[in-house]
């Protein structure tokens, strides 16, 4: 385990050690922790499950999984969705503006408003980690007790500025991948084709 890691965020996202402080770790405390029974899921994978390659680098027109929540606590005034790798650090996404409900936002859904991710630009990170390295992918989502003020396009400090002591309730969803070679479509593999 990473020093300094507290062992409840150690325990929510599961597996080996964290590489760097997680945006959770920053901004909440374990007694929020899924308070009121929220939860965060994907259709598409399980917690600690592997995440498609349609979700990733790997695949040309790749876009975001699907995504959904349970209702926050009572006194939520919106959601905030933070996706990093907890083993190299980077930023995948920052969304922030989703309703205090029951939600989800489908495969390849535009959010209302994201931040910027590690490249610099607001859009999911394609997740691409070196060929035969396994990164874990942590998507945490926050219910907060103010409306956030920040521009599009405002970075992960900033985000964590504006949580610290506002998170009411958290929910953890990990997912892995490894990396892949791109695999190219040759013609003799085709075969004949009439």
């Amino acid at each position: 385990m990473a020093s300094g890691v507290a062992p409840w965020v150690q325990n929510a996202v599961g597996g080996g050690a964290i590489g760097h402080t997680l945006t959770l770790e920053k901004v909440a405390e374990e007694r929020v922790l899924g308070r009121g029974g929220f939860t965060l899921t994907s259709a598409a994978f399980r917690h600690e499950g592997e995440l498609d390659p349609s979700f990733t680098a790997v695949e040309e027109d790749a876009v975001a999984p699907p995504l959904e929540w349970t209702a926050p606590p009572p006194g939520a005034h919106e959601l905030v969705l933070v996706v990093e790798d907890a083993d190299k650090g980077h930023v995948h996404w920052t969304v922030w503006g989703l309703p205090p409900q029951k939600g989800k936002l489908m495969e390849g859904e535009t959010p209302p408003r994201t931040g910027k991710n590690s490249h610099g630009n607001s859009e999911w990170l394609l997740p691409d980690p070196p060929l035969g390295e396994e990164h874990r992918y942590i998507f945490q989502l926050f219910a907060v007790d103010l409306p956030l003020t920040l521009m599009p396009g405002a970075t992960l400090e900033e985000l964590v500025r504006n949580l610290d002591g506002h998170v009411t309730a958290a929910a953890v969803l990990t997912a892995r991948f490894e990396g892949h070679e791109v695999e190219e479509l040759d013609v003799e593999d085709l075969g004949d084709v009439d």
